[in-house]
């Protein structure tokens, strides 16, 4: 479960919010306080005031894997392997579990061949691909996206799409501009200006948005 309670941290403004879905959509305009959630939910950042709970503990006590809109700001070592064994290495994960833990999470996103790399020759998509890898290796208690899917292809963000939805994360926590994922979500918060404006199953937040730009391509067709 996820637990929100009186928070207010600069934009976002959230009195009371209980999730017990596992995959949730976070959804809305630009500057409308998405990333600074995800940043409290993740422990990034610590509220100003009110509480945030992941499975009823604080961000900061509880396994999270990040995966961002930017990987070039966020990856740390020169060689992709370096990269996605840095979780396991920072729980202390004795080395040969640790080259277990790299491996599996390669195999899992299909870098196997970028293990050797250095993270500076590879592409935007390589990158994200390498940081989803170095997310999931420590097998994280909830999974956090910033727009992670924003810069890619096709077919690398149907990658990304496939090892989210395999994840053993307890919760899914993806931010995203794509309706379509969005619709593949159990449950979907809409913010704007910093508030939730709406909230709930995908069919019930997408019958209030039917006539904006926040409706999935995919269920225009099959109206």
């Amino acid at each position: 479960m996820i637990r929100i309670a009186n928070l207010r941290h600069r934009i976002v403004d959230i009195p009371d919010l209980v999730i017990n879905a596992r995959y949730v959509a976070v959804i809305g305009p630009n500057g409308s306080g998405k990333t600074t959630l995800l940043s409290l939910c993740s422990g990034i950042e610590e509220p100003g005031r009110g509480t945030v709970r992941l499975l009823g503990r604080p961000p900061s006590t509880v396994k999270v894997g990040w995966v961002g809109e930017f990987p070039d700001r966020t990856l740390l070592f020169s060689r992709a392997y370096d990269e996605i064994a840095s979780s396991p290495r920072f729980h202390y994960r004795p080395c040969p579990e640790t080259d277990e833990r790299v491996r599996a999470a390669a195999v899992r996103v299909g870098i196997t061949h970028l293990l050797d790399k250095t993270t500076s020759t590879l592409s935007g998509g390589e990158r994200a691909l390498v940081a989803l890898a170095a997310a999931i290796a420590d097998d994280p208690e909830v999974l956090i996206l910033d727009e992670a899917d924003s810069h890619l292809d096709g077919g690398t963000a149907d990658r990304v799409r496939r090892v989210v939805r395999e994840s053993t994360a307890s919760h899914i926590l993806w931010c995203t501009q794509s309706m379509d994922i969005a619709a593949e979500a159990d449950y979907i918060i809409f913010m704007e200006r910093g508030v939730v404006r709406y909230c709930g199953t995908p069919d019930e937040v997408f019958a209030r948005l039917e006539e904006t730009c926040f409706y999935p391509t995919m269920w225009r067709f099959r109206r």
